[in-house]
């Protein structure tokens, strides 16, 4: 791994290039996970959270997205924030901004982190290059496979560990 975790870096690219923002929540989230200790936690969920923001102020859920972008702006630190290569004013600013247009009830706007670090912006370019991808891409407001990822994606997994982690309880209780 170099100075950023590619997990890091599929996130950003996941949230400038093709704005799905529920898979880099994914991203992000796995990696959060599995390195609960590394010092940048609350960082990461406040990354998270204005995915998960963004996501919810897409679809038109402004109070989920309200909620997210406040917790958000709790989480982050400016210090991280530089850590990770962000222009952290300018992130904290636009978090701001897009909290108080989803409870005036504004338009939807993507939000863009200014990336201060040019190491950064080229391993952003050049994983957007080798998908195909373009940084900065505008929200694909017409497709619902983006916008309504939640609700379309296979929880078969998911529904199958909760159900063995049920039977498992249960033939607990009975030994």
């Amino acid at each position: 791994m170099g100075k950023y975790p590619d997990a890091y870096i599929a996130y950003l690219v996941e949230f400038h290039a093709t704005r799905d923002y529920f898979e880099c929540h994914e991203q992000l989230e796995e990696y959060w996970k599995e390195h609960p200790h590394d010092g940048l936690a609350d960082t990461w969920v406040g990354l998270i959270q204005i995915a998960v923001g963004q996501y919810h102020e897409r679809r038109g859920n402004r109070r989920g997205a309200a909620k997210m972008y406040e917790s958000a702006e709790r989480k982050l630190a400016v210090d991280q924030l530089e850590q990770l290569g962000l222009d952290s004013g300018e992130l904290l600013v636009q978090l701001a901004e897009r909290r108080l247009a989803v409870e005036n009830g504004t338009m939807f706007r993507d939000i863009e982190f200014k990336l201060q670090d040019e190491e950064l912006a080229r391993l952003c370019r050049q994983a957007c290059q080798a998908r195909g991808l373009v940084w900065g891409s505008a929200s694909p407001m017409g497709d619902q496979e983006i916008i309504d990822r939640h609700l379309l994606r296979d929880r078969s997994m998911v529904v199958a560990a909760r159900e063995e982690a049920l039977r498992q309880k249960r033939a607990d209780r009975l030994s």
